[in-house]
């Protein structure tokens, strides 16, 4: 099920553009890369390719895989190597330690040498089977088709409420909107990937990047499913920091409102300290100043430190930044020399030599 998204925030084309198909492209053997960032995934691998070659059988497109290995331990390297050695497609970018999935997928759009990019992770819970209708979309001139999740039977009751909670503060915060209930899982035109590739920024939120460069949007929605085999590298803890990163990529909003925080405390004050007055001037009533203390120190204490923590995240993000370390390392690549001088990137060519 499709539907367009005529309002999008991620939506930007000219008017006479709309709805006009990639005339170019159409009858074109189109090179699509899927972007696979793999961690510890050695019992969903063969599993996984099972699902998306019978997914792009018979397309007119020709297809790579390029999937980095973000510092598996288990037997995912030695896996991809077999499958590597059997399909000149697999491009695998082993880097050289587990960096996080926003690094290892930096990695794939830096590596892609296809027309469109498609990422996907490798646990089957976003349907391979998307992928014609995404392509579909991408032909009829589209820059961006994204997966949008109808129904989230899969996941618990605490992860669909605190996932709704977090695209809603998100957008109410932030300017770049971000689709709600909309993952990794798209279809992006290489304009966009290049586009993407420009921003340099070590602390990424990929989401929200992807909403910033723009582009013409479309969506089509799925039922997410259940992880097929293994267990999820996402706890409550790492999602809590996913979501505060993305928030504090995006939005300073939070280091505003302590400005009217700090207004309306200080208000306060002054009526309190007016209600004293009167009360010692006017009836003569000496208050007990012991309780009223505590409370002022106690709440004004902890307003200050919670302030303090909020601007140490924007602080630490700033520190971060300067340090200029790259998002990611590659120890080694194998398969990027099977592609034609075409389709090589140049950012790709030298971190594979360096690797």
């Amino acid at each position: 099920m499709t539907r367009d998204r005529a309002n999008d925030p991620q939506e930007g084309a000219p008017a006479g553009a709309r709805n006009a198909p990639r005339a170019a492209e159409l009858g074109e053997q189109k090179l699509i890369s899927i972007l696979v960032p793999m961690y510890n995934e050695e019992q969903m691998i063969d599993l996984f390719f099972d699902r998306i070659e019978s997914a792009i059988h018979g397309l007119d497109c020709r297809f790579e895989f390029v999937c980095v290995n973000d510092g598996s331990r288990d037997r995912t390297q030695e896996i991809l190597l077999n499958r590597a050695a059997q399909d000149a497609r697999l491009v695998i970018i082993n880097l050289t330690r587990n960096f996080g999935k926003e690094a290892a997928l930096t990695a794939a759009l830096d590596f892609a040498g296809g027309d469109a990019v498609i990422p996907i992770d490798a646990d089957l819970q976003d349907p391979p089977e998307l992928i014609p209708q995404f392509i579909a979309k991408w032909r009829e001139g589209y820059d961006v088709v994204y997966g949008v999740r109808r129904q989230r039977l899969a996941d618990t009751l605490g992860k669909r409420t605190t996932a709704s909670a977090f695209y809603g503060l998100f957008n109410r915060l932030s300017d770049v909107k971000i689709p709600a209930d909309a993952g990794d899982y798209r279809l992006m035109d290489r304009s966009v990937v290049e586009n993407i590739k420009r921003m340099p920024e070590r602390n990424r939120f990929m989401k929200g990047l992807f909403a910033w460069v723009g582009g013409r949007s479309t969506a089509v929605e799925f039922a997410r499913q259940t992880r097929a085999a293994g267990k999820t590298k996402w706890n409550y803890w790492r999602l809590w920091n996913f979501a505060l990163e993305g928030i504090t990529s995006f939005s300073a909003a939070p280091l505003k409102v302590w400005s009217y925080v700090g207004l309306g405390v200080a208000a306060i004050g002054c009526l309190f300290a007016a209600y004293l007055i009167l009360l010692v001037v006017v009836r003569g009533v000496d208050v007990p100043g012991y309780a009223s203390i505590m409370v002022a120190v106690l709440v004004l204490g902890g307003l200050q430190l919670l302030s303090l923590g909020l601007i140490g995240e924007y602080i630490g993000r700033v520190y971060m930044e300067t340090k200029q370390r790259p998002p990611y390392l590659v120890s080694d690549v194998i398969g990027l020399q099977r592609r034609s001088p075409r389709q090589r990137t140049p950012q790709a060519e030298d971190e594979a030599h360096e690797g």
